[in-house]
Formats: C-alpha cells, sequence, structure tokens
C-alpha cells in the first residue's frame, strides 16, 4: 500500500481515517464527500489485526485525531488503538428498514448482530406475523458458524453488518446490509465534535482555575427594554438571584435566555463584590452534542474511561461548576439516558465520572434554558416529569420581541450606535429621529429571530452606513438591506405624503412620551411631526 506523506501534526483540519473491509467502505466513501471540506478523512480497507498494525505503524510518523469504524470491527480497534475510535451503530430505524427488504424476499430471515441482541424485537415479530430468527457474534469465527448454522435451518435471508452478509451471500443467502447513510453520517459528526473537543482540550492550559475563564459577562442592566413586559422579567431575575433554587428560562430563539442566565448569576449577593472567581458561571449546550461526549462534559472521566481518554481523567462541567451557576442550554434535546443521570446528581449533590466509582461532592445552582415546551414533551414522553419539576422550581418566561414592539426602536437604536462603533463610525446627531422615522416599518415585522434577528440587521446597516457616511438612515434603506421586512420600497410622493407614509405609529408615539416624560412639543419636535398631529394621532388612538 502506498503512504501518503507525513501529515501536519500542527494543521487545524481535523484528520480521520475510515476503517472498514466490506461494503461499508462504499458507504464510507460516498459520505466522505459530504465531509471532504471539514476533515482530512483517509479509507483504511482493513479489518482487526492487520488494521491495528497498520494504524500503530502510521501514528508513528503521521497524526490521526479520530478513527471510525463499524461492528465487530470498530469494537476489536476501539479496545486495541492510541487514538479515540467512533463505532458507527446501527439505530432501530435501520433495523427495521433492512428487516423490511428481508421480508420482500422471504418469509425466513434472521438479524445476526455484535455482541448483543435485540430482545423487542421478538414481540415485533409476534406483532406483525414475523418469523425473525437473532444470533449474535463475537470473533469473525463465530461469525462464521452462525451463518452456518442459519444456513443450515433453512433461513433464506439474513440481516446484519457487512461481515455478516459477506458471509451469508458466500453461503448462497441473500445478505441484506445493516446501515444506512444517516447513521454514518452520524459517526462522521461525532468523530468531527471528538475532534473538536480534543483540541480544544490541547490548548487549554493545565494552570488556569476553570473560574477564572468561565465568568458571567452580562449584568441585569443589559437586559435592554422600557416595556411592562421586560420590566416584569427584571424584577423576576432580581428576585430569583437571591433564591439558590434551580430556574428554568424559557423563550423562543434569540429572546436572550443565556443573558438572562447571567443576569440572576451576577445579582446574586456573593456576586456583588470582588468574588467572581470564586462563584463560576458556567454553560454547556445539550443540544450541541453527541450522547457520549455530552456524558463526559457533564460528569467527566476517569482515566482509561475510554480510548483516547486524558492521562489522570477530565473534570466535567458539573466539578467546574462548583460553588457557582451551571446554565443547561436547550435542556429539551438531552437524550433520555443522560437525564436519569442528571436527575441522580440533583438528588444526591454528587457526581461520579464516566468510568468511575467514586462520588464528587458538588455544589451548583442549575439554571436550565429551552425553546421548546417541556411540559409537551413530558406528555410525550420525551422528558422526564421527576426532572422537570426538579428544574421548574422557578420560572422565567422570555417574552419575544413582536410582544414588546414598544422596544424595537430604542433597541435598534442601541445595536446600531454598537455595530457603528465597532467599525469606528460616529453616528448621526439625529440618528435617533432617523430610527424613530423607520420604527413603522420595523414594528410591522414579527422578528422570529426576536432581538437577535434585531441586532444582526442593525449590523448589516451599518456596513451600509460606513460605506456612505452622508446618507441618510430611511426606511428605503432599511427595507433595501433587508426584504425580509416584506414592505415595498415607497413610491415617490410629494413631500407632505412622503410625511404621512412615515408617520409613527401609536407604538413609537407611546416610546417618545415617555422618553420626554409626557412633554408633548417635545416629543413631536423628536418625531418630526407638529403637535397637531401628535394630539390627532393620540386623540385617534384614545390617549388623550
Amino acid at each position: 500500500m502506498k503512504r501518503p506523506a507525513p501529515v501536519d501534526r500542527h494543521a487545524d483540519k481535523p484528520v480521520i481515517w475510515t476503517v472498514s473491509v466490506s461494503r461499508l467502505s462504499e458507504l464510507f466513501r460516498d459520505i466522505t464527500l459530504e465531509f471532504d471540506a471539514l476533515a482530512d478523512i483517509e479509507p483504511i480497507h482493513l479489518g482487526f489485526d492487520d488494521a491495528v498494525r497498520e494504524i500503530r505503524e502510521r501514528l508513528a510518523t503521521e497524526r490521526c485525531d479520530v478513527v471510525i469504524s463499524a461492528g465487530s470491527n470498530g469494537a476489536y480497534l476501539k479496545s486495541r488503538l492510541p487514538v479515540p475510535v467512533i463505532v458507527a451503530r446501527a439505530s432501530g430505524f435501520d433495523v427495521m428498514q433492512a428487516l423490511a427488504r428481508a421480508r420482500q424476499l422471504t418469509r425466513r430471515i434472521a438479524l445476526v448482530t455484535y455482541q448483543e441482541a435485540m430482545p423487542a424485537l421478538a414481540e415485533f415479530g409476534q406483532r406483525f406475523g414475523l418469523e425473525i430468527v437473532q444470533r449474535t457474534y463475537a470473533t469473525e469465527e463465530d461469525a462464521r458458524a452462525v451463518v452456518n448454522e442459519l444456513k443450515a435451518a433453512g433461513i433464506e435471508a439474513v440481516a446484519g453488518a457487512g461481515l455478516i452478509t459477506d458471509l451469508a451471500e458466500e453461503a448462497g443467502m441473500r445478505g441484506i446490509f445493516l446501515y444506512s447513510a444517516a447513521t454514518v453520517r452520524q459517526a462522521f459528526e461525532d468523530a468531527l465534535e471528538l475532534a473538536r473537543l480534543t483540541q480544544l482540550e490541547s490548548t487549554r492550559s493545565p494552570i488556569l482555575p476553570v473560574a477564572d475563564s468561565l465568568r458571567a459577562r452580562h449584568h441585569l442592566k443589559d437586559l435592554r427594554g422600557d416595556s411592562a413586559e421586560m420590566e416584569t422579567v427584571r424584577q423576576s431575575i432580581t428576585l430569583f438571584a437571591r433564591s439558590p433554587a434551580n430556574v428554568l428560562i424559557q423563550g423562543e430563539t434569540g429572546t436572550g435566555k443565556e443573558l438572562a442566565a447571567q443576569a440572576i448569576h451576577r445579582a446574586h449577593p456573593l456576586m456583588q463584590g470582588k468574588t467572581q472567581a470564586a462563584h463560576p458561571f458556567v454553560a454547556i449546550n445539550c443540544g450541541a452534542l453527541a450522547e457520549s461526549l455530552l456524558e463526559s462534559e457533564l460528569f467527566g472521566y476517569e482515566e482509561g474511561a475510554f480510548t483516547g481518554s486524558r492521562r489522570g481523567g477530565r473534570a466535567g462541567v458539573f466539578e467546574a461548576a462548583h460553588r457557582g451557576t451551571l446554565l443547561l442550554d436547550e435542556i429539551g434535546e438531552m437524550p433520555l439516558p443522560l437525564q436519569t443521570r442528571l436527575l441522580r446528581v440533583l438528588e444526591e449533590r454528587e457526581v461520579v465520572r464516566v468510568g468511575g466509582t467514586r462520588p464528587i461532592p458538588v455544589q451548583v445552582r442549575i439554571i436550565s434554558a429551552t425553546h421548546c415546551d417541556l411540559q409537551a414533551r413530558v406528555r410525550e414522553g420525551r422528558f422526564r416529569a421527576d426532572l422537570y419539576y426538579r428544574l421548574s422550581v422557578l420560572c422565567l418566561q422570555l417574552p419575544p420581541l413582536r410582544e414588546r414592539r414598544d422596544d424595537i426602536a430604542a433597541l435598534a437604536e442601541w445595536h446600531l450606535k454598537h455595530a457603528l462603533a465597532a467599525l469606528d463610525v460616529r453616528p448621526h446627531a439625529n440618528l435617533g429621529a432617523e430610527i424613530v422615522r423607520c420604527a413603522p416599518l420595523l414594528c410591522r415585522y414579527d422578528w422570529p429571530g426576536n432581538v437577535r434577528e434585531l441586532r444582526n440587521l442593525m449590523e448589516r446597516l451599518a456596513l451600509f452606513l460606513a460605506a456612505e457616511p452622508l446618507q441618510a438612515l430611511t426606511p428605503a434603506l432599511i427595507q433595501r438591506v433587508a426584504p425580509e421586512l416584506g414592505q415595498a420600497p415607497p413610491s415617490p410622493a410629494a413631500p407632505d405624503e412622503a410625511q404621512e407614509n412615515i408617520t409613527p405609529d401609536n407604538a413609537s408615539i407611546a416610546a417618545a412620551l415617555r422618553r420626554f416624560r409626557g412633554n408633548r412639543a417635545a416629543a413631536a419636535r423628536y418625531l418630526g411631526m407638529s403637535r397637531t398631529t401628535l394630539w390627532r394621532k393620540l386623540k385617534e388612538s384614545g390617549t388623550t
């Protein structure tokens, strides 16, 4: 086999080797094309001892971050290689699809799996009138013996991994390959995530305390908005900060759930002095990691817990957040098995690392955040009811931007000024008045991305304003930069008509009156309208 030149060990791109000896190679090859831009991926068409020998020799001069394999070959490599091995595992859906294909060929079918059987499959076969024979194997010799036994028993189709299907076809039976593209794709995604975490691990300073690097940056004042809804949110945060009880924050994407969690942490009485290093704020996204990776990140692991584990083990985020706050973001995406482990940690106030037996006491305040309806997930059986009640002692609901339209103009002005400052551009002296004139356009939009979407739009606008410093901020410019607002640019009109087209709506008028403490003359000047027009608008809205 011709070997490529050694890979630069300092390259940023992950290096992944796929190992297979059967038809899985074709599936690996097809999926590799999807990930080719994200990693250097190389196939190794060997198995078991031959693959171990080849990989160990190459690791002496080459870099490999993760190995991907499957079935008995993957399990064999995982226990014998010094690099992490991701083993692609057929899902229940893969099994059902394979059995459905086998059933189209014959009524007498078998499923052969590595080491572990599927007890639920017997009930499935009885319910749907299928005769499914199950067998397991541990070595290649076992697999060959099992296939010969099935052949002698009159089985005509066998579903399994590549080794099994190859042996079945050698014996004159039909082999139904078990793995789907979705399963292999997930293995590649897990490998990329593991490589990313390994790179982060290698860049961490061993002498830097976790508490010094994981701090809450946002305060209560960063939750901007003068609406009654936001005032209620700030009052709740101030109240919740006094209690050690767990908090569940619910809100749509972009409403500021992590910002609110940091504000709760910073508003705690202990955080009012210079003690933040002793009271860390740690956040983890439960929906961004595969289950196995999330488990080790949450609870830590002991040395030797799995192939590629760090010498001496590693603390998880529970230990990192000791005496502080742990934010479990997107808690609704946590797999059910980990929900059980999390519940035990909350009840016992101690954590056991993966691969360990020693309980480690932890004192952590849990704040959870989610954009989904957890109660609905409880009813659907996708979230544990007892865990939900543990996490939701205190509940904070963040309103979407469409429910506090009075805040849109002020938020837009604040984010636009910050975006301009980042570009080293001084805002116009009349930027506030220009924002208010654009408020009707901004307020008509529902902002599905909420404050994050508004901030992103202001950053886009800042680029256009910086490119042409003399241009004014107008509804036409916003419509050109953000056509998603769904408002066509106004047609040319007489000056009076144009002024009427951009007359602020009731929400903008109310915001201006609050800003000038009810002074209608000042509010009218700020809004760019006469006092008569302002009086008429107030009368029409019934607020005179």
